[in-house]
């Protein structure tokens, strides 16, 4: 939280309403941002969230000064994504050539499926050693959380009309026969009413 509140070494920060190089309005919107992301993952004890928060954004004003190119919600955002994957990475013991693009997805279900929001909320982003039924509960989440998704072709098929195709098939044929039918139950409506109201 120092870092967060006094300047950065080597930071131009002489001027009034800057912080890391960037104006503290990015800054308000890159807190913005990540505690929406936090928040999104239900993270809702205040205290745990400022704290994560500012460690993100510590992260991120230590990145800033060699970055000028990029905004303060950037380079949060980018450090945001880092420091969950790499957590997610530690919790469930994945190797890093094994980590790809689904982890912070399969990650963030994990999470839901093994109910840390609502049981272990102060683990969220923590160092281990964590307690073993939260990690049980990651894994066995994270496996439920889908297979590796695989591309597939899919080839176009004919529609198959059903009773409709059959129908036209068979020309007008049908088509007559149903409407003599049709007419023979109304001249036989027509009769039982004349025989019942005269």
């Amino acid at each position: 939280m120092d870092a967060a509140i006094n300047p950065i070494p080597g930071s131009p920060l002489g001027h009034t309403g800057v912080l890391a190089g960037r104006p503290l309005d990015e800054w308000n919107d890159a807190y913005a941002k990540v505690e929406n992301y936090f928040n999104a993952l239900r993270i809702r004890n205040k205290t745990l969230l400022g704290r994560m928060v500012l460690r993100v954004l510590e992260r991120a004003m230590l990145r800033a000064p060699a970055e000028p190119a990029l905004s303060a919600t950037q380079l949060a955002v980018e450090e945001m994504d880092r420091l969950v994957n790499d957590w997610f990475a530690d919790v469930l013991q994945i190797p890093p050539e094994r980590r790809d693009q689904t982890l912070s997805t399969r990650g963030r279900l994990a999470l839901l499926l093994a109910d840390m929001p609502g049981k272990w909320q102060d683990q969220f982003l923590r160092p281990g050693p964590w307690p073993n039924e939260f990690v049980s509960a990651m894994r066995e989440s994270y496996l439920r959380a889908g297979p590796d998704f695989q591309l597939s072709r899919m080839s176009p098929r004919p529609f198959d009309l059903g009773p409709l195709a059959t129908l036209t098939q068979l020309g007008k044929l049908p088509y007559l026969r149903m409407a003599l039918i049709w007419t023979l139950f109304i001249l036989l409506l027509i009769l039982v009413f004349k025989l019942t109201h005269s």
